[in-house]
């Protein structure tokens, strides 16, 4: 009886391996390779439940979502044959199972250096087409160049976007990330993988050349403050010399009116003076006034001895007295 019951126990057993060992799930976000004896037989691309031979076949998964992948810094020359340091990161995915297994092996390490290897290239490409004045321009705004028609069918760059009008009109302007996409082109189609965008991080001078760079840019800076400083001293001349003149003209007119002034009070003066001695009797008591202040002012500082001549107003007055 114990012998009967085992048969169809172990039958199941079995059955239950072969089962487990036979279905294999899909999952939305990757790919499903079978391989038979390390040959790729097939391949899956939407979810669900799946069949394989058991114990033959056997399945691995390849992940369909975009992935981050950042380049090391490495060194570019520019057209100028300057040094600069570019530090960029990828986003990529895998677009075709099959070839991205049978190339690299479904590896993410080595996508990841065939990767490098082509973004490099195309940066390399792109930033030797450029000054490096041009790219330090760029690196404080939206990073683009401007290209004509033409340059559209190979890697070269024409001009950094500066902003002139005439230019803009003339040429069609681009981002640097979609002329590296440009420069890539399908060279990663054969491994299976696409780069959808590439973005730069670091734009930047080496160590060993910043201080020089620094001090040119330190160098044209102070050039252009003193010409601002050379034209507003010019302004300020221009401003004082302008206000000094304004000055003497008011001052000119303020002393002429002061002269007309003081010229009438002077007439008013010598009007009264003539109204009020306008007969014999008030002009020789007037003049006899100016005698005597004559006088006193002959005895000053202790003097009290004059000497006149008998004919001078001033001796009429002593002669007066005596009588």
């Amino acid at each position: 009886m114990k012998k009967k019951l085992i048969l169809p126990l172990v039958i199941v057993v079995l059955a239950i391996v072969v089962l487990a060992n036979g279905l294999y799930v899909t999952k939305e976000n990757e790919y499903s390779v079978v391989k038979q004896f390390g040959k790729i037989v097939n391949t899956n691309d939407t979810a669900g439940l799946r069949f394989k031979v058991p114990f033959v076949q056997e399945v691995s998964y390849v992940p369909k979502a975009k992935q981050i992948y950042d380049l090391p810094q490495s060194e570019v020359i520019t057209s100028d044959k300057k040094t600069m340091i570019v530090d960029a990161y990828v986003i990529w995915h895998v677009t075709d199972a099959l070839s991205y297994t049978q190339t690299l092996n479904a590896s993410t390490a080595t996508a990841q250096a065939r990767i490098g290897v082509i973004v490099y290239n195309a940066i390399k490409t792109t930033i030797s087409s450029m000054t490096q004045d041009e790219l330090i321009a760029s690196r404080d705004s939206a990073t683009t160049i401007q290209v004509t028609d033409t340059a559209l069918d190979d890697v070269e760059i024409n001009d950094i976007e500066t902003g002139d009008e005439e230019t803009v009109d003339k040429k069609d302007t681009i981002v640097i990330s979609d002329r590296l996409i440009q420069c890539i082109g399908d060279q990663c189609d054969q491994y299976g993988i696409e780069i959808t965008d590439v973005k730069i991080k670091v734009l930047d001078l080496p160590d060993q050349n910043k201080e020089a760079v620094y001090t040119r840019m330190i160098t044209e800076r102070n050039k252009i403050a003193a010409t601002y400083t050379a034209q507003g001293e010019s302004e300020a001349k221009i401003i004082r010399n302008t206000t000094d003149a304004d000055v003497q003209v008011m001052i000119s007119e303020a002393q002429a009116k002061a002269d007309a002034i003081i010229a009438e009070g002077e007439a008013e003066y010598m009007r009264i003076l003539s109204n009020a001695y306008n007969d014999p009797a008030k002009a020789d008591f007037y003049l006899f006034s100016l005698q005597l202040d004559a006088l006193r002012e002959s005895v000053t500082n202790g003097n009290t001895t004059i000497f006149l001549d008998q004919d001078s107003p001033i001796a009429s007055i002593f002669d007066g007295i005596g009588q």
